[in-house]
């Protein structure tokens, strides 16, 4: 299944993000390698961050967010998982 992660960015994350970016960065490398994150990235209007993931369930998808750096450092202060269909591009199989 693929989910949406859609980390919303505290009032103060400008100053945070660069602190804990590379242990976030870290964080993910392990689902990159797996072929499990599809996209990922900030917003250009500094609001935050969106990551398409592969998982097994919502609740695989809230153990990675839960120990994301930018979680337990507070660069975000709201965090929302949502179950997603891809439609295009086209999945193949």
């Amino acid at each position: 299944m693929l989910f949406v992660i859609i980390g919303h960015d505290a009032p103060d994350a400008k100053e945070k993000r660069p602190q804990h970016r590379p242990a976030h960065l870290a964080h993910l490398e392990p689902l990159v390698r797996a072929g499990k994150i599809r996209l990922a990235g900030p917003f250009t209007d500094g609001s935050g961050s969106l990551i398409i993931v592969e998982a097994e369930s919502r609740a695989e998808v809230w153990t990675t967010v839960s120990a994301d750096p930018y979680v337990i450092h507070g660069v975000f202060n709201c965090v929302e998982v949502k179950p997603f269909l891809q439609v295009f591009p086209r999945a193949e199989g």
